[in-house]
This record gives structure tokens, sequence and C-alpha cells, in this order.
């Protein structure tokens, strides 16, 4: 899904039909706005027709109550064009917009799908972009786009055949200056396209730039780095500034240039018309006055198009630039995978990584031939130096990426065949970096499942004490933690996450480093929690502190991928190893204290 977008013809009748094939359902609309675009083409020439006729056959004769019906059809056309104008306009834009919604849901429920390896290596403002900026262009090939291209090409056709029916020598003469007209607006089209791809692109990076940095802004601050930033900010916004002066430019210089060739245009009606009274009888000149006419009109209704053609081709070609991108993420193929049908309400817990190897990019394995078991019940720690692949397991375990080699089977079924969400709701995690979304203390807990009732909610944050710390919050449960879960401290947010895995009743349960970011205090009323809630479960356990292991049926030791140790605490102390060493690191006293050294 990579950014950058050459400046390449995209449009092409393949995509354009992927397009549209989102409109089939609203195929009633899409056939009425074809029909618009036709009657709208039949309906622009009969007015001028209608007053030639008017001035030569019922003014010149003095016919008034004829004149008086002239002016009431007149009327009536013109209020029956603007009718169609104004339901053609609507119902062009719905279809843009009533597919714009489609397609945005489409491509949200595919990025929830799609493998965290995909955000590792996508910048999350990137995908903003596509499910927000590029979508919204695809809006303008139906309202901006190709339906009404195709509205203006046969109202020129039609005004054209017109003028070329009523006199096919004064029509050549008026457009003359088209070539000029024609070579114009290619340059126009060509330099806009550029500066338009230049645009998206700056979107892209500036929406990828800024959600990063603000989601970091604590880190810039905290380094003193906000000039720096800024500076790049600077350039980013800068690159934006001038893709969107140089389309500038280009309308710059193309309208008033388009303005020149109606004059122009004018001028040569005039001296054409001008040339034929010299050698015509007063009779016959004055006949001339209602062709001038017509043919005035027919010129202002011929530019209208023409005016903004070019730039409809250019927003058209855009909206399928968007599209493009757009259909490559709804196209990947990296996404979770769930044709499992393995369904089970409840699992037992027992546990299996056989030969288990997996690299986050092609062949540079992070775990290699990792194999252990867990029996219903058993808690197993894991413990290593930062990067031996401790996280990388639990990942393996919930399905966020997929293995290359190995199996991993939870109660002697691969987990590749269990429904996704079967698997995922009978385990439940408590992650080292805690997210909360905006909202309540109640709808994060519960992650926005109704079918929770706050009973269960006070029940699980009683037993892990958080209660009575919620109920001091403004509005208890109903307390906003804003985005992030900026109003918490560290280990606030790590005992609601702790709370919202608790309400699941979870088989397995994951802590990965849950009491690192907590002080000690919270870390004994954690403690205390585990012990009551590991019974009966299957637990795995990622710590940093040795001394929140020491109960594990099984500790495993891992360094640079491989399992180096398995064993009790009690036995990989005797065995004097790794374990042994990093013990020692943790519980080496100086000066009467414990030296607590992260691992």
């Amino acid at each position: 899904m990579s950014e950058k977008v050459k400046g390449k013809k995209i449009f092409d009748f393949s995509l354009l039909k992927r397009v549209f094939h989102y409109a089939s359902p609203y195929k009633k609309r899409l056939y009425w706005s074809i029909t618009l675009a036709v009657l709208l083409a039949i309906v622009s020439p009969i007015r001028p027709l209608l007053i030639q006729l008017t001035i030569n056959n019922y003014v010149r004769n003095g016919l008034a109550n004829t004149l008086i019906w002239i002016t009431i059809l007149q009327i009536g056309l013109l209020i029956t064009e603007t009718l169609f104008r104004f339901y053609f306009s609507f119902i062009t834009a719905w279809l843009g917009q009533t597919v714009v919604k489609d397609l945005r849901v489409a491509v949200y429920h595919k990025i929830l799908g799609l493998n965290l390896s995909q955000f590792d290596k996508t910048p999350i403002g990137t995908l903003t972009t596509r499910t927000i900026n590029d979508i919204e262009s695809i809006n303008d090939i139906f309202s901006d786009g190709l339906i009404p291209i195709i509205a203006d090409i046969l109202s020129i056709i039609s005004i054209v055949a017109c003028m070329f029916y009523i006199d096919w020598r004064l029509t050549l003469a008026c457009l003359a200056p088209f070539p000029i007209l024609i070579v114009a607006t290619y340059i126009f089209k060509e330099s806009v396209n550029k500066s338009f791809i230049r645009v998206r692109n700056a979107i892209a990076a500036l929406n990828a730039f800024v959600q990063e940095h603000i989601t970091g802004v604590q880190i810039v601050q905290a380094f003193a780095a906000e000039d720096r930033e800024f500076a790049k900010f600077k350039k980013i916004n800068k690159e934006h500034r001038n893709a969107n002066v140089n389309a500038i430019f280009a309308y710059s210089v193309f309208f008033p240039l388009v303005e020149i060739i109606i004059a122009i245009s004018m001028g040569m009606l005039v001296w054409w018309e001008a040339r034929q009274v010299l050698s015509l009888s007063a009779q016959q000149a004055s006949e001339l006055s209602g062709k001038i006419i017509s043919f005035t009109l027919f010129l202002n209704l011929l530019f209208r198009p023409l005016r903004v053609i070019a730039d409809k081709f250019n927003i058209l070609q855009m909206g399928m630039v968007a599209s493009d991108r757009v259909f490559k993420v709804l196209d990947n193929d990296d996404f979770i995978k769930t044709e499992g049908e393995y369904k089970p309400e409840k699992i037992n817990g027992k546990l299996e990584f056989d030969n288990v190897s997996f690299a986050y990019i092609d062949h540079r394995y992070v775990l290699k031939n990792i194999s252990f078991s867990a029996r219903p019940g058993e808690t197993i720690a894991i413990v290593g130096h930062t990067g031996s692949g401790k996280t990388s397991i639990i990942s393996l375990l919930n399905r966020l990426y997929h293995i290359q080699h190995g199996e991993i089977r939870i109660d002697d079924v691969n987990i590749e065949d269990y429904k996704l969400e079967a698997l995922r709701k009978n385990i439940g995690v408590v992650l080292q970096d805690v997210f909360l979304f905006s909202g309540s203390v109640m709808d994060n807990i519960t992650l926005r499942n109704e079918s929770i009732p706050k009973e269960k909610v006070v029940e699980a944050a009683k037993l892990i004490g958080m209660h009575e710390f919620i109920m001091k919050l403004p509005g208890g449960y109903d307390y906003n933690v804003m985005e992030r879960g900026g109003t918490l401290s560290l280990g606030q947010r790590q005992l609601l996450s702790f709370i919202r895995a608790l309400l699941y009743n979870p088989s397995i349960l994951i802590l990965d480093e849950a009491t690192s970011s907590v002080d000690t205090e919270s870390e004994l009323m954690i403690q205390e929690a585990i012990d009551k809630l590991v019974a009966g479960r299957t637990s795995i356990v990622i710590a940093h502190r040795l001394s929140t292991i020491r109960k594990a049926n099984q500790i495993i030791v891992l360094d640079k991928g491989e399992i180096k140790e398995i064993g009790t605490h009690e036995e990989l102390l005797t065995k004097g190893g790794f374990y042994s060493k990093l013990h020692e690191m943790q519980f080496t006293k100086h000066t009467g204290l414990s030296k607590n050294v992260s691992i």
C-alpha cells in the first residue's frame, strides 16, 4: 500500500466498472441520472431555437398574442430545464455519497481484519487517508465526474448539431478558435492532474505525520524536539501548499484563456454575419437578427460545459486514482483468516506449541522451534531479555499473526481450525501498553458490549480492588477517560484493562508485563487478584519482575527466540543457568537494597 503514485494514466474501464459495481444496488437512480443527462441534452438547444423562431416569424410580424404564448412556453422550458438540472445534480450527489458510505464500511471492515503485520508496515495516517480522503474522492466520480461529463458531452453534441443544422458555414466560423481551446484544455488537464497527484500524496503525508506526532506529543515535548518536528511539519505543509498553488496557477491561466476564446468566437460570429448583411436586402438582413441572437445563446450554452469539462476529467481521473488506492486495501490478502469452523462455547485450556517458528519479515525468525505444553489450569511464565520473543508468543496464540512453521494447539485442536471469534473470546489479554478509547470507564471495560450488565462490571472491579477508586471519579463508571486514557495514570489504566480481561471470564489468561507499570501497592493488589483468577484457568505470564512468577508451574527462559530452559523456579535456580543469572541480576544486594533490574 505504497503512498507514491506515478503520474501515469490510472483511468481504465475495469477500475471504473468496479466502482460502478457499488452503485448496482441503486440501479434505478443510476438509470434516472443517465436519462436526465439525455433529457438535458435535448432540452438545452430548444430555447435558442424558439427565440430565433419568435424573432423571425412573430416579432417581425407583430403577432402580440402569439408572443405571449411563446413567452409562457419559454418560461415553462426554463423551469423544466432547471428542475431537470436540480434533480440531476441531487441524484448524482446522492449516488456518490451512498457509494462512499458503502465503500467506507467495506474498507473499515477490511482494515479491522488485516494482520497486524500490515499495521507494522503502513503508517496509521495513510490508512486514515484511504478511509476518509480517498474514499471521499470517489464521490466525485458520480457527482462531478463520469455522469456529468456524459451529460456535458451530450449537450455539446446536441448544441453543435443544431448550429450546423441552422447554418453550417456560420458554425464553422464560430468554431474556428476551437483548436486553440482543445490544445489549451489538454495542457490544462495534464498540469492539473500532476498537481492533484501531488496534493493527494501531500495530504497522506500530512495525515500520517500529524497523527503520529500528536499521538507521541509527550515524547516530543519530553525531549524538547518541538522545533525540529515543527520544521518537518512546515516542510510537508509547504509541499502541500506548492502542489495546490500549481493547480491554482493552471486554473488562473486556463479560465481567462477560455474567456478570450469565447470573445473570439463572438467576434467571428459578428464578422461573418456583418459580411452577410452587406450582400442581402433589408428584409433578408432583418431575418439574420434571430439567427445572431440564437447563435449567441448557442455559444454561451456551448462554452458553459466546455469551461469545466477539462476540470471534470481531472476530477474523474483523481477519483480513479483514489479508487485504485482504496481497492488496493480491499484486495490486500494479508488478512486474518477466519475460515476455521470449530467454535466451542468454552475451551478447557490445554495448550501446546509444537516446533513453532515465526518471522515478522521474510525469514528473519524471531522464534525458532518453540515447543512447550500446559495442562488446563497451569500457569506458564515466560522470561527473557528484551527482544527475546516473549510478546511474539502471545501474539501467535491470539492469531494476531500467522506462523511459518509448526503448530499451535488448544485442546488438541490447531488454532487455525478455530473460528476466530470463538478462539479470542476464550482468551483474556492484559498488555503492557494499555490502550483506552475516548469514552466512559464503563465503555472501556465492556468495549461497548451492551449484553454485559453493570453488576458484572462492578463485581470484576471489586475483585481487582478498583471499585472504590472508580466511584471516586466524577461520574463514577460514566467518567470520560479521554483519548488513550490521558486523564488516568499508567497504573490506573493497567488496572482497568485487568478488569476488562476478567469480565469475559477467559479459559486462558495472558498477562504481558501486567505489573510493569504499577506501583508496589497496585502490584500487590493485582497479585492477590491473579492468585484468585488463575485458579482453574490456564495462564501465561510474561514478567520483568521475577518475584511475580515464583508460583508458576513452569518457567520458560527465552533468549534470541530460542528456549534455553524450562522448569519450576526452584529447579531453574538449582541448574545455575540463564534463569539463575537473570535472578541474580535482579536480586543482588547492594548496601542492603535489592537491585531491581528490568529484563
